[in-house]
């Protein structure tokens, strides 16, 4: 039955949001909500690894950039259409994920951290070396012709991303109850035990390493036809790096809602400060909010509403 409700509610946030493009004409609203769904994908992404399997990326940007600028080259090159390229862009991130768990998920705690860190240092240099790519100096991006059946092109962004955060959310929901979940779990939560098990850890943690970075990648696709110009200071931003954390830790990193809550409290937190006063605040916001979720409910809002409801319990019971 909750599968069920699920897949409903799967339905409903996708009619919904079809209808939104219909019945709403003013482009801000598709601009900060395609932000804020950007952000939960980003955050989904980074919960797989860091919440479920307990490896923390710091290299988020990385990854978000890749896909970024592998929609630069595809569509400088060829041209191809859109939803070729976004699953271009996500599989080459994936292959990237699958990559740093071969080299670096032999390390452990901080130093596997660190390596992700390098990893998307190294992607920076990387472009900002390319001049095909547009270099340090950045390049401008044309949109595809072709916008489907919406009336203009922010609308069939913010549909697809959209459809990402559904996918992202879905696969993360089916991890957390699925045997590979356990498989994750156990590895956080004492790997060594795992592996004395039985538990195939290297497998698990590369399944973990390239589905956060498939959906990483496919965050990052879809960004440089939102912004129209790409440069490194945007693509490998650490205001992106920094939500990818931020927000599961808020929502909650036990379990596959947490980040989903945490990227929608965040994100429209930070619309709203950005629309009212200044986006140079939001990274004020993120690091406000996170210093008081990790010292005062570290187990982030889903913690404080199991609390409440068991003091709840606990008072009936009484």
């Amino acid at each position: 039955m909750k599968l069920d409700k699920f897949w409903i509610s799967v339905v409903v946030v996708l009619v919904a949001g079809f209808a939104f493009t219909k019945l709403v004409d003013n482009e801000f609203y598709f601009f900060a909500t395609y932000v804020v769904l950007q952000g939960l994908v980003m955050a989904v992404a980074w919960n797989i690894l860091g919440g479920f399997t307990g490896y923390v990326n710091f290299g988020s940007a990385g990854f978000f950039a890749l896909g970024a600028y592998t929609m630069v080259a595809l569509n400088k090159a060829f041209g191809l259409p859109l939803p070729v390229m976004v699953l271009i862009a996500g599989t080459l991130s994936g292959l990237l994920g699958l990559g740093v768990g071969y080299i670096s998920l032999r390390l452990k705690g901080v130093y596997f951290a660190i390596a992700t860190l390098a990893i998307a240092l190294v992607l920076e240099t990387v472009v900002n070396n390319s001049h095909y790519l547009g270099g340090a100096a950045g390049t401008y991006v044309i949109q595809p012709k072709e916008s489907f059946i919406f009336d203009n092109y922010i609308e069939l962004l913010f549909m697809f991303m959209l459809l990402i955060a559904v996918v992202a959310t879905a696969v993360s929901r089916y991890l957390s109850a699925s045997r590979l979940g356990m498989g994750l779990a156990a590895v956080r939560d004492d790997e060594v035990a795992a592996e004395c098990m039985g538990v195939p850890t290297l497998k698990l943690k590369l399944i973990s390493t390239t589905t956060m970075g498939i959906f990483m990648g496919l965050a990052g696709s879809l960004f440089p036809f939102f912004v129209t110009f790409v440069d490194p200071v945007s693509a490998f931003s650490l205001l992106i790096a920094v939500n990818s954390i931020a927000m599961p830790m808020i929502g909650g990193t036990a379990v596959w809602y947490g980040p989903v809550i945490g990227a929608l409290v965040l994100g429209v937190v930070q619309e709203t400060a950005t629309v009212t006063i200044s986006s140079e605040l939001n990274l004020l916001i993120v690091g406000v909010m996170l210093v008081g979720f990790i010292t005062m409910a570290p187990r982030g809002i889903v913690g404080l509403y199991e609390d409440y409801k068991a003091k709840r319990k606990g008072q009936n019971n009484g």
